[in-house]
């Protein structure tokens, strides 16, 4: 980072972070496959933006997904669309060696990891109009009120989604948790550059596989809404300097 970069992110507000930096456990499985994998398929933060095809060695469409846990969703829809490239953003170590791991396993060249907070990265990182999707799958509920305000999706961040993806291209969310889906809907038909492709809620689609805790879930009664929304076609994103503004 040069000097004006420097001074451009110091000058920059603090956003409220919608996760607790927690080390948890590292197993010595997920330590070696991070050791050994992270210097391949680990993206730095830089605050720059990415060279994408550079990156994945081809052109093809991009799929972001922020915070993917232990990886299990993201390495299994890596496997099934060899013709996509995806870019996992997490930042708990157990969750990165646990993706690392899946990923030299089952032999996967499409599958990307940057271990930082996610709205650094796609301010910084991602440039607008560039992705074919993103995938927001159960992040953090935060079901006590007044931690409300530290959900992932908010206005600020639903925009900056919005701004890059490329026209046509697809936010797709889910929960286990009722009212935040309620709010997820909200936020999301707020927001000028995307449309609803369902009345409200949408239909699991088939490129995202139940997890073992989903099924276990359902099994017991509880429900599961899936939400996705498109950029509209046509539409301009707005101004960088505004959704910084918002996000601090």
């Amino acid at each position: 980072m040069d000097g004006q970069q420097a001074d451009s992110a110091a000058a920059r507000p603090a956003h409220i972070r919608s996760y607790v930096r927690r080390q948890g456990r590292v197993s010595s499985a997920q330590q070696r496959y991070r050791e050994a994998m992270m210097g391949s398929i680990g993206v730095p933060y830089v605050a720059a933006r990415l060279d994408l095809d550079a990156l994945f060695g081809r052109a093809a469409p991009r799929i972001l997904e922020i915070g993917f846990g232990m990886g299990e969703t993201s390495a299994a829809i890596a496997a099934a669309h060899p013709e996509n490239d995806y870019l996992g953003i997490e930042v708990h170590t157990p969750g990165v060696g646990s993706l690392c791991k899946l990923v030299a396993e089952m032999g996967l060249t499409n599958q990307r990891i940057v271990q930082h907070d996610a709205v650094e990265v796609l301010r910084e990182m991602i440039a607008p109009a560039t992705l074919a999707g993103v995938h927001v799958f159960f992040p953090d509920p935060w079901p006590k009120k007044r931690h409300h305000k530290r959900r992932l999706l908010q206005p600020p961040l639903v925009g900056l989604l919005a701004s890059r993806l490329r026209p046509g291209g697809y936010l797709h969310c889910a929960t286990d948790w009722q009212d935040y889906a309620q709010q997820m809907l909200s936020v999301l038909s707020s927001e000028a550059l995307l449309e609803n492709t369902a009345s409200d809620f949408a239909p699991r689609p088939g490129h995202r596989p139940q997890t073992k805790f989903e099924q276990r879930g359902l099994r017991l009664g509880h429900g599961v809404w899936d939400l996705v929304f498109r950029r509209r076609a046509g539409s301009v994103h707005q101004p960088e300097g505004d959704q910084q503004d918002e996000l601090a």
